[in-house]
This record gives structure tokens, C-alpha cells and sequence, in this order.
């Protein structure tokens, strides 16, 4: 059997297509943009809170989007992360997530908090940039294998528009240059003050010497101005990215992105260190603080203590955007007997902007549909999309979108027909249709 290679990650998420909330320049709704459709009240109302936070009105306070099952909640908090601005942190949690053995729930919920607010720092560091202009590695015999050799030096001239450099370099740079596979006609950065190389990419000139008609490394122009220069570098990191780092000895930027050790406690007094370097540096005009969104699906799993640290946590100075998301109506605050709208506690609750969302008509689920469809590249014809809006009608949208892949891969991955999707429904049961082969089969299914 002949197996398709996978060449990159291709999976599509349930929210990849939402690139903002759809509004106008006056904050009105358009029916359709930034892959929202519908919900134009909801999608009014969020815009109004990226305005506040935005005009820094916003402190103190959180949200609430509240609506029934399928009916854009998830989508909502998305959109106001990404109308807030690029770079912005967006956390999605479920309230489930809290009650883990790893850790205390509110430790949890701390470097989820410092998770969602960045830090966009700017650094001014010595870096030698320029094309690989000659090459020279000197190799010497392997201390423990008289069959290998290892990189022990290597001298190369870089080269810009205004100069030229020649440089001599010992064993750790030499190593560098050769995992790296650098050769002569490529643009690198060599670091100073921390010794690391970068090869950025091939320069235009090396491109059309070796007669390259394409070149997947990046093509560069030559660096203008000296070889040896002051460069800035902007980098986003999360508070919670520094307290990692403050709390474990050794641990740089490159151990945060490929792989750090388990998860543990960080101490009180490494937070209030790092949020002291980070007021420094603000004030120093280093740094830039991000405040981004922590979303928390489910909340209506969330306990007495987990509200009441909540509750606090929004009006610390450090605070990120807070989004409550639930499906729930007038039910029991988990860890009292009493009962409140959406298992809230009422004083928080007060405190809060509720959005509400609504059921989605026929023709908002059509579009939503074609746009989920449009997606992940899969052709429906007008029968197949009609019967898809029926199902979503009569049992529920995310029931009808979840039938696309499968009614897809029956139809041998070419157009999908109403055939296709009638397969596709008889196969897999829907919430409805599961309680009622439940029912049936009452007498034989085992039950508790």
C-alpha cells in the first residue's frame, strides 16, 4: 500500500479561520468578515470592550460570555485577543484543567494568569553580520576516536557593502559553523557577547553564482554599513516565560522554545523579582508589557476558592483581560449549596460585562458551513450544503461541521453530494439519536 508522506503539520483547528471580530470602523458588525458570522450584538458588544482596553478603562473588570452549546463563545474571546494587536498572549483553559495533581490550584491559575500577559523587550547587542566571504576550518584528531576528526578552529572574512572583516575563531564557534552547514556566499550573525551563530540565510549574489533556479534557504541582500555592529532585537516573552527562568539555574530563551525540565512551584519571591526587572526595564523603555486575554471555558466547574483568587487577581496591577465562558443556566456554586445564575458567585458576577450569544439561524449556519468547508478545502455542492444546514437545524452545528471530514474522505476526497453526507449521518449518531438507541437497548446495555 502506497503511503502519502506527510511533509507539515496540517491539522485545522475549530477556530484557525477567525482573524478578528468582523466590525466596521465603527464598531458595527458586518455580517460577515475576519470568519465570524452572526452573533452581531455579541460581536458589537466585545468590540466596545477592546475599546476600553485599549483606552486602558478596562482594569479591575472581566467577562463573561454566556450563551448555549455551538453558539460562538470560543470564537468570540478569539477574536477580542485578536483585535486587541499582534503578539497579543491568548491562554485557553477549561476549569477542569485547575483540580491537578501537579500543582496547587492556585499555582495553576497564577502562571496561567502570568502566561497571558507578554513582554515585548528590546535589546541592543554587538553582533558581526555579513556574507561568508572565505571559509577555513582547521580539524584536529578526536580525543577518544582515532578514526574521527572534530572542528578545533576556523578563520573566515565577512563581508558587507562598506567592509570587510577577517576573523579567527576557536573550537565552540567552529563547531557552530560546521552543525549549521555554513559555506562561503551566506549571510550569518555571530552574537558577541553570547558566542552563538546564526546563519540567516544565502545572499542574492551566491544565488545567481551557483545557478540556483530556486533556493530554500532565505535569499538576502548583502548587509550594508560595518561589519561589527550595535543591532536591536525584539523579542516577545510572557511573565511567566521569566519566572522560568529565574527559577531554574541554567535555563535560556532556546531551553523555553526546545524542550525544559517538569513543571514545578515557583516561589513568591521570584515573581516580585521578575516584576521588578520588568518595571525597569518598562521605565527604562526597554520593554513594553502586552496585556493578552485568559480564557476560561467551563466555568461553571470552577469552585468557591478558585473564584474568590479570581475575584483578587483582577485587580493586581499585572493583570491580563479575564474571559469566563459557560452553557450553564441557574445552577449550584461549586463548593457551597447555593444556587446562582451560571454557578457564579453573585459578587463576582456583579462585577462582570456579560456577553450573551444565541442560537444560530439557517442562514448563519449556511455561511458558517461553506466557511468551515472552504477551510479545510473540501468542495460541497448545493444538496450536500442544504442537508448539512437541516442537520445542523435538527440536531446541532457542531454536529453537522464534524460530519465534513468523514462525508469527504466517502466521497474519495472529490466534490461531496448529499449522498456523501446521508452515509456520513447514518454512520455517526448525533447526541439525539445516541439517547434514543440508549433507550432501545435499555435492556441489554449495562448500567450502573
Amino acid at each position: 500500500m502506497e503511503v502519502a508522506e506527510i511533509r507539515e503539520w496540517e491539522r485545522i483547528s475549530a477556530h484557525s479561520h477567525i482573524r478578528g471580530l468582523g466590525l466596521d470602523e465603527n464598531y458595527r458588525a458586518i455580517k460577515k468578515a475576519d470568519g465570524m458570522v452572526g452573533q452581531e450584538d455579541a460581536r458589537e458588544a466585545a468590540g466596545i470592550v477592546v475599546r476600553m482596553i485599549k483606552e486602558g478603562k478596562f482594569a479591575g473588570n472581566a467577562i463573561l460570555i454566556a450563551g448555549p452549546p455551538g453558539s460562538g463563545k470560543t470564537a468570540l474571546a478569539i477574536g477580542i485577543a485578536k483585535e486587541l494587536g499582534e503578539d497579543v498572549p491568548f491562554v485557553h483553559i477549561a476549569a477542569s484543567e485547575i483540580y491537578s495533581a501537579e500543582v496547587k490550584k492556585t499555582e495553576f491559575l497564577t502562571q496561567s494568569l502570568r502566561k497571558a500577559i507578554g513582554v515585548r523587550i528590546h535589546e541592543m547587542r554587538k553582533i558581526y553580520e555579513g556574507k561568508v566571504e572565505n571559509l577555513s576550518i582547521d580539524y584536529m584528531q578526536h580525543p577518544y576516536n582515532p578514526y574521527q576528526k572534530i572542528p578545533a578552529s576556523a578563520t573566515l572574512v565577512l563581508k558587507t557593502k562598506k567592509e570587510k572583516k577577517k576573523l579567527k575563531m576557536d573550537q565552540s564557534f567552529a563547531m557552530q559553523l560546521v552543525q549549521q552547514g555554513v559555506e562561503t556566499g551566506d549571510i550569518i550573525q555571530i552574537d558577541a557577547d553570547s558566542g552563538r551563530v546564526v546563519k540567516v540565510g544565502i545572499s542574492e549574489d551566491a544565488v545567481q553564482e551557483k545557478e540556483f533556479d530556486l533556493a530554500s534557504e532565505r535569499t538576502m541582500p548583502i548587509p550594508d554599513g560595518p561589519v561589527l555592529k550595535e543591532k536591536e532585537f525584539v523579542y516577545t516573552l510572557t511573565l511567566n516565560d521569566l519566572d522560568v527562568m529565574q527559577s531554574r539555574a541554567g535555563l535560556d530563551i532556546a531551553s523555553l522554545l526546545f524542550g525544559s525540565p517538569e513543571r514545578k512551584e515557583i516561589g513568591e519571591e521570584v515573581r516580585k523579582r521578575v516584576d521588578s526587572q520588568v518595571r525597569r526595564l518598562v521605565e527604562e523603555g526597554r520593554a513594553e508589557l502586552i496585556p493578552g486575554v485568559l480564557f476560561i471555558d467551563e466555568c461553571s466547574m470552577l469552585d468557591i476558592e478558585t473564584y474568590a483568587f479570581l475575584n483578587k487577581a483582577m485587580e493586581q496591577e499585572l493583570s491580563p483581560i479575564i474571559i469566563f465562558a459557560t452553557n450553564r443556566g441557574i445552577t449550584t456554586v461549586r463548593g457551597t449549596d447555593i444556587k446562582s445564575p451560571f454557578g457564579m458567585p453573585l459578587d463576582l458576577l456583579d462585577r462582570l460585562l456579560v456577553i450573551t450569544t444565541k442560537k444560530y439561524g439557517a442562514d448563519e449556519m449556511r455561511d458558517i458551513i461553506l466557511t468551515r468547508a472552504r477551510k479545510e478545502g473540501i468542495k460541497l455542492d448545493n444538496d450536500a450544503l442544504n442537508y448539512l444546514v437541516e442537520i445542523g437545524e435538527k440536531a446541532s452545528l457542531r454536529y453537522a461541521i464534524q460530519l465534513l471530514a468523514p462525508a469527504w474522505e466517502l466521497s474519495g476526497k472529490n466534490e461531496v453530494k448529499k449522498e456523501h453526507v446521508e452515509r456520513a449521518y447514518r454512520l455517526f449518531a448525533d447526541v439525539k439519536r445516541s439517547v434514543e438507541y440508549l433507550r432501545r437497548m435499555e435492556e441489554e446495555m449495562l448500567y450502573d
